[in-house]
């Protein structure tokens, strides 16, 4: 490159070649693009993960709607118990019967939903249950004697029973590993709304006449149901309950869908059909799944143990007990006027309500077991002082005061983690070839220590008191802590086909260490004989 003279008599720079002109030329004008590119492209990717996460929560949140109607249940028969026992001249037990025949009965729902949802799918479960609830809410309002309101709480419970099994392995089979614990404690969620409301709903209509009351408070519980009908409009069938149909493309849509990563979606299908045998169907034996569940192989039997055990241990510890007859326990306390009764009962259920949402946050990140962990060692505390606050004070404002702290940090401990954790973790052990059925079982395990404990309170109350009860109730909860110790294991951040492989890996594990165990016995004797 050199100077030369232009036609001006100045001095410039000669002439630089063409090709590196445009050389520079073309790099200065090409990054800005790349730039945009770029940008463009995350944009693209800021927007897929924003769309999945609002589709994949508004299939917990439809999905989770069956649950509503449990909750309002449990907390509007805490008050209208009350009214029907005036209005329709019932004895007390009579009152335990229909308070915890509900619990009884959805067992036969829980059951029967297992096998549906693996026939029909678990979005028409979902209706299903909507549509029996809504006949056994209508004849509940309408009955005009004892024996025509167990009809409607019969076809009610069987309702709940289809809606509670089949909620949390719904949201468990869309949701992503990351988030699927806190996905799947919103049915937990909306029970507890549900109490909220039927609290709420005791409070609005307890000014109304006897005969009206109740049945206005029993009617508003049928809304919920309406709203689910609309849901089957938005909500996709499992992915999982898909390829077991063997529809593999219609799954492929639904993952397509529910995860923020297209890249993981073929690696998700594989998973998936591995696990339910399309993949390699020769891990299966031909058996029915009832046999594989009544004569389980070992991992499967620790599933199943940890599955039921966590469950029967979330209702003994006395939790429904402690909502269904609030208002009796604050009257062994001292509060005798019906509408302050009703009023200390809210504070249970938004106390319930408010600390379910503490467990959203922390599932996910804190995990599922120290959260079980807090929450059974605070439940275990709370009952015991309960009792002895009953046992030693007597009654009075001192007493009352107490009574309402140590109910509602009771429900509170039990929101934060046995409460949501149980149905997150039975939702999501379970292989699933047997996974409904299973957590079926789990549910039935559930709902019959539920009726048992909601069916017996009043007598246990009366034969060793109240504060006896709690204490009772306390001991329970503190086995649960054992339980949890040794037998619940973290699933956080796994996906549901790896946490089958995690129960199957340990029991190869112990197989393994019982096999050198063996071994070195036979070595030892050896060279004991030797000597």
């Amino acid at each position: 490159m050199g100077f030369q003279e232009n036609g001006n008599g100045e001095m410039g720079l000669s002439a630089i070649p063409l090709g590196a002109k445009n050389k520079y030329k073309r790099m200065n004008s090409e990054l800005p693009e790349e730039n945009d590119d770029v940008l463009m492209q995350q944009q693209r990717q800021e927007e897929r993960r924003s769309s999945t996460r609002k589709y994949v929560l508004a299939c917990a949140i439809f999905a989770s709607l069956n649950n509503v109607l449990l909750g309002y249940d449990v907390g509007v028969m805490s008050g209208a118990v009350i009214f029907i026992k005036e209005d329709l001249n019932i004895s007390e037990v009579q009152v335990e019967f229909l308070v915890g025949i509900l619990s009884i009965i959805s067992l036969f729902g829980s059951l029967g939903g297992g096998r549906t949802s693996d026939i029909i799918g678990r979005k028409w479960t979902m209706a299903l249950a909507a549509v029996v609830f809504q006949m056994g809410g209508i004849t509940m309002t309408l009955a005009p004697s004892y024996a025509i309101l167990m009809i409607g709480r019969f076809l009610a419970g069987i309702g709940i029973g289809f809606g509670v099994m089949i909620s949390p392995i719904y949201i468990a089979e869309i949701s992503p590993n990351l988030n699927r614990g806190s996905l799947t404690t919103f049915p937990e969620i909306f029970i507890n709304v549900g109490i909220m409301l039927g609290y709420v709903s005791n409070y609005a209509f307890s000014g109304l006449s006897v005969h009206t009351s109740w049945r206005v408070m029993l009617a508003v519980g049928i809304l919920p149901s309406v709203f689910i009908g609309f849901a089957l409009f938005v909500i996709p069938e499992s992915p999982r309950w898909l390829v077991m149909q063997n529809r593999i493309e219609e799954a492929r849509s639904v993952l397509l869908k529910t995860n923020e990563d297209e890249k993981e979606v073929e690696e998700r299908l594989a998973e998936i059909q591995q696990a339910a045998g399309f993949s390699n169907s020769d891990k299966y034996e031909e058996k029915p799944v009832w046999r594989e569940l009544l004569f389980p192989p070992p991992p499967l039997r620790r599933m199943l143990i940890t599955g039921l055990g966590i469950q029967c241990f979330q209702q003994i510890s006395g939790i429904d007990a402690t909502v269904y007859y609030s208002p009796e326990i604050f009257q062994a306390a001292g509060i005798e006027d019906n509408s302050k009764l009703l009023a200390a009962t809210v504070a249970v259920g938004l106390t319930k309500t408010i600390f379910i949402l503490v467990a959203i946050i922390l599932i996910d990140k804190l995990g599922r077991k120290p959260l079980l962990m807090i929450s059974t060692i605070g439940m275990t505390v709370c009952l015991f002082c309960m009792g002895a606050t009953l046992a030693l004070f007597g009654k009075g404002s001192f007493v009352i005061a107490l009574a309402i702290l140590f109910v509602c940090g009771n429900v509170a401990f039990f929101s934060v983690g046995l409460g949501p954790v149980c149905w997150v973790l039975t939702s999501e052990i379970f292989p699933l070839r047997v996974r409904a059925q299973a957590s079926a079982l789990g549910a039935v395990a559930n709902r019959v220590c539920s009726g048992l404990v909601a069916m017996s309170f009043l007598s246990v109350s009366e034969a060793i008191s109240v504060a006896g009860t709690f204490f009772l109730f306390s001991a329970i909860s503190a086995l649960a802590v054992a339980f949890a110790i040794t037998l619940v294991p973290e699933t956080k951040g796994k996906s549901l086909e790896q946490i089958e492989m995690m129960f199957q890996n340990e029991y190869e594990i112990q197989g393994k260490e019982m096999e050198l165990g063996d071994v070195e016995q036979l070595v030892q004797n050896k060279t004991d004989l030797t000597n």
